[in-house]
């Protein structure tokens, strides 16, 4: 098989060339789409030139290999395994970019979690969640905006919604979406007796303006009250903060960290079309599972990962099988292999 055909370089060449002539058209800069086309514009090009430059090594190693089977030379069998290692490690990191090839795997992700049932550990258990999500985007280099909030005076946190900014954001993070699990010794047990918390994790899609979602102004129902967190010395003297109910579906999205109400407005809005958009996804995955006799639990009780602190150390992806004895590890950040573990997974 030839080294194009290995990379797929002419489907990657032809999107390429078809992006280009989408932004030399007149008018291209004024539409509300230019920002997201250029950016896939970019990240087709970075991902064409990196296979263009594994295809040519690949050639050059196949002559290697030639050159070795005529004769011996301990140089260039060096040479040639040190090259061949090179290129084994760089085909894997672009074979998880050929995981992240749903529609909009390539943008910006907003998060929420949610603490169930149980109290303080629940709570507890969901601001662990969120840290250990900071964690993995500080590590990978993502922005972070948090906007909305509700923390407890006792401990802990009952929601938080963010989003995460950078390339391929909701791509590594769509698989989080669940119940996570955890098992421990609870810290606010006197009796230190073993309880298990739930906590739910949401993963919708920042959407380009292209994509209509339709929203009726009299479907909407707008509710404003003084902020509570952080976010400046303005933010908790006025009524700036924004809860929005989508009376359809029931759907309440909040935020409170903008400096206005105007803002604040517009960023729940953002929201609320993400999670618009997540529901009419899942109604039509339930509708497909349905017509092929599939039953697949979304329900709060069927967990997607446990964490296990005790009685002994273990984290496991029920889908995809992975498991990972380092807990403390995945909780300050590194789910990398939980993720991978899962696209793969998808793609199996």
């Amino acid at each position: 098989m030839s080294c194009v055909k290995v990379f797929d370089l002419a489907s990657s060449e032809a999107r390429v060339k078809e992006l280009h002539k989408v932004t030399e058209k007149p008018d291209f800069w004024g539409s509300a789409d230019a920002q997201e086309i250029t950016r896939e514009l970019a990240r087709s090009q970075s991902r064409l030139d990196r296979a263009e430059e594994m295809s040519n090594e690949l050639e050059e190693i196949s002559v290697l290999t030639e050159m070795l089977s005529e004769a011996d030379d301990p140089e260039l069998e060096k040479e040639f395994y040190e090259r061949a290692e090179k290129l084994n490690s760089e085909i894997s990191e672009y074979q998880t970019l050929v995981l992240l090839d749903g529609e909009y795997d390539a943008g910006d992700a907003i998060m929420m979690i949610h603490a169930g049932a149980g109290g303080l550990d629940a709570q507890d258990w969901a601001q662990m969640l969120y840290r250990m999500y900071m964690r993995w985007a500080e590590s990978h280099k993502y922005s972070v905006k948090l906007i909305d909030e509700l923390s407890d005076q006792e401990g802990g946190i009952k929601s938080v919604t963010f989003s995460l900014s950078g390339d391929y954001a909701y791509g590594y993070l769509k698989g989080e979406q669940g119940v996570h699990r955890l098992v421990r010794i609870s810290p606010f047990d006197t009796a230190k007796r073993r309880h298990t918390s739930f906590a739910s994790v949401e993963v919708m899609p920042v959407l380009p303006e292209s994509v209509e979602i339709e929203i009726r102004p009299e479907d909407l129902k707008m509710d404003t009250f003084r902020a509570s967190g952080a976010g400046g010395q303005y933010v908790n003297m006025t009524d700036s903060a924004v809860r929005i109910t989508h009376l359809p579906s029931g759907i309440i999205v909040s935020c409170q960290t903008e400096r206005s109400q105007h803002m604040n407005r517009a960023t729940a809005m953002q929201v609320l079309r993400s999670k618009l958009f997540e529901k009419e996804q899942r109604e039509r995955r339930e509708q497909l599972d349905n017509i092929q006799g599939e039953k697949r639990a979304i329900a709060w009780g069927s967990q997607i990962r446990s964490y296990t602190l005790q009685p002994f150390q273990l984290v496991k992806d029920h889908r995809s099988g992975c498991e990972i004895g380092n807990v403390s590890a995945v909780l300050d950040g590194s789910i990398d292999e939980l993720i991978m573990s899962y696209l793969r997974y998808l793609k199996s």
